[in-house]
């Protein structure tokens, strides 16, 4: 099997410039690739996994993937798919952010001998001259045509800005500046980045004669198309701080039963063979399946030791055989009443008060089995004195307990 056919068979591919090309470069030469990541936080979320996996997977087959770091890029920000402009960051905010990305890369990604190489944009962007910018590379793009692209027309009745008008021509100058210092020959990106591939495309047959290719992956959504790999608190972050390994699992553990095996397809390196005997599972028997992808893409991210924890958590919890030691847990501040709207915001378990009060008022929150049905609903010191277990909804356990 071609590597293109795995990538389609796992529901990973969604456009190419030229899919023919593509297959036959892969297939028959050692190809210089590159994914573009932009530094607006401190970790990478389940999103760029996807883009992380592809790369570790064509670097196995001995392509050399290049990862780079739009320290240059994210100093305008990437209007793509956003109905606002993004937070402006300081050159400082994108320099830490950068060196987290590089950390968790290189867990998936081999960088030694030349196998790979972690690139920052703004080594060439940040020096660039504007005047000369403008007649090297601004003279190749058609205005007319840059505001059809989908990352700009859906923008235009909100409002983009200039300095997001920019983005496209300056991550195209990157595609170009790879192709002329690596023989970069292949841009891949998530389809939200069609139009800024394309642009870098068609800027190196403009400027060198030669044609390079473009290629997008499938985003993660679920089966009625929307974004998967974001909670009520935020996104799913890869940094175990931000999302421990046991809220990681059973975010990917309660997936509808609708999409567990694309999902499984698309996060793990589980065989295909495999994964087509655990389509045909049906009724309960789908929890397996569930249990094994949850498992799996969570001893990727976070190590079979955190995979194993959680999942022994997850089967305790829901067994109902008590309180595991491993459950997220929050520590709370000595009071003699504590408002269980607080202690829902405190553990993220609802990102704002307003939140937590509308999930009391929708029935959603239990304490040690029972329905709280008041927003002024309070515990008092001697209700810790055993363990205290809130449940949101059916499946999220959060405990609590009192410093000290």
């Amino acid at each position: 099997m071609s590597i293109l056919q795995e990538l389609k068979d796992r529901e990973l591919l969604a456009q190419s410039t030229n899919e023919e090309a593509i297959d036959k470069l892969l297939e028959t030469e050692k190809v210089t690739f590159y994914i573009g990541f932009d530094p607006t936080a401190d970790s990478l979320h389940i999103g760029h996994f996807i883009q992380m996996k592809i790369m570790s997977y064509l670097q196995k087959a001995g392509h050399r993937p290049i990862a780079i770091f739009g320290g240059g890029t994210a100093m305008i920000g990437d209007p793509s798919g956003k109905t606002d402009m993004r937070k402006m960051l300081t050159q400082e905010d994108i320099e830490h952010n950068i060196e987290y990305f590089k950390i968790q890369m290189s867990k998936f990604i081999d960088i030694s001998e030349g196998k790979a190489f972690f690139i920052n944009n703004g080594d060439w962007l940040l020096k660039v001259n504007y005047v000369d910018f403008l007649r090297e590379v601004g003279v190749h793009f058609s205005v007319n045509r840059m505001l059809t692209a989908e990352c700009y027309k859906s923008r235009l009745e909100s409002g983009l800005t200039f300095l997001e008008f920019n983005y496209m021509l300056m991550q195209s100058y990157d595609f170009y500046k790879l192709f002329q210092d690596y023989n970069c020959q292949i841009q891949f990106g998530g389809d939200d980045q069609w139009s800024n591939i394309l642009g870098g495309v068609e800027l190196v047959r403009r400027k060198t004669g030669r044609e390079v290719y473009g290629m997008t992956f499938q985003l993660l959504t679920n089966s009625e198309g929307k974004k998967m790999g974001k909670t009520e608190s935020g996104a799913i972050w890869l940094d175990a701080e931000k999302t421990p390994p046991y809220e990681f699992f059973q975010y990917w553990r309660n997936v509808d039963d609708a999409d567990v095996i694309k999902c499984m397809k698309m996060l793990t390196f589980i065989p295909l063979d495999e994964i087509a005997e655990y389509a045909k599972l049906e009724g309960s028997d789908i929890n397996k399946a569930k249990e094994v992808f949850a498992y799996e893409v969570t001893k990727l991210i976070h190590g079979e030791a955190e995979a194993q924890k959680a999942l022994g958590t997850a089967r305790q919890v829901f067994a109902g055989s008590g309180i595991s030691d491993d459950m997220p847990t929050t520590e709370l501040e000595r009071a003699n009443k504590i408002s269980i709207v607080d202690m829902l915001v405190q553990s993220k378990l609802a990102p704002s008060k307003s939140e937590a009060k509308r999930l009391i008022q929708q029935n959603s929150i239990t304490v040690n089995d029972n329905k709280i049905d008041s927003i002024d609903a309070t515990l008092d010191l001697k209700d810790f004195e055993n363990d205290v277990v809130i449940k949101k909804g059916k499946k999220i356990y959060h405990r609590f307990v009192i410093k000290g």
